[in-house]
C-alpha cells in the first residue's frame, strides 16, 4: 500500500471486499466489505512482502492483493464457524 492514500486504500478496500464476498458466495454490509477488504489488502501485503519478498504497488496491483486477501479472511472465518457449529 505504499503511496497510496488513505481514501484510495479504503475504496480499493470496498470494492475489492464486495467482489470477495460474491466470489465465496457471502453477502455481508457495505462496512463489512470495506474492512474485509481493507484487512485483506493488509494482511496479503505483510505475507506477500515479508514472506515472498514481493510487493505489489499501484492501484491495480493492490485491487489483486486485496481481493486475494479478503477472499482468503471469508475463506478462514468460514473455517473457524463450521469448526464452532
Amino acid at each position: 500500500m505504499d503511496g497510496l492514500s488513505w481514501v484510495m486504500v479504503i475504496v480499493i478496500g470496498g470494492v475489492a471486499g464486495l467482489i470477495a464476498s460474491r466470489i465465496m458466495k457471502r453477502n455481508h454490509s457495505l462496512t463489512g466489505n470495506v474492512i474485509l477488504g481493507i484487512l485483506g489488502a493488509v494482511s496479503m501485503n505483510v505475507v506477500l512482502k515479508s514472506a515472498l519478498g514481493l510487493q505489489f504497488g499501484g492501484i491495480v496491483g493492490q485491487f489483486i492483493v486485496a481481493v486475494i486477501g479478503a477472499s482468503a479472511i471469508i475463506a478462514l472465518f468460514q473455517a473457524l464457524r463450521k469448526n464452532r457449529a
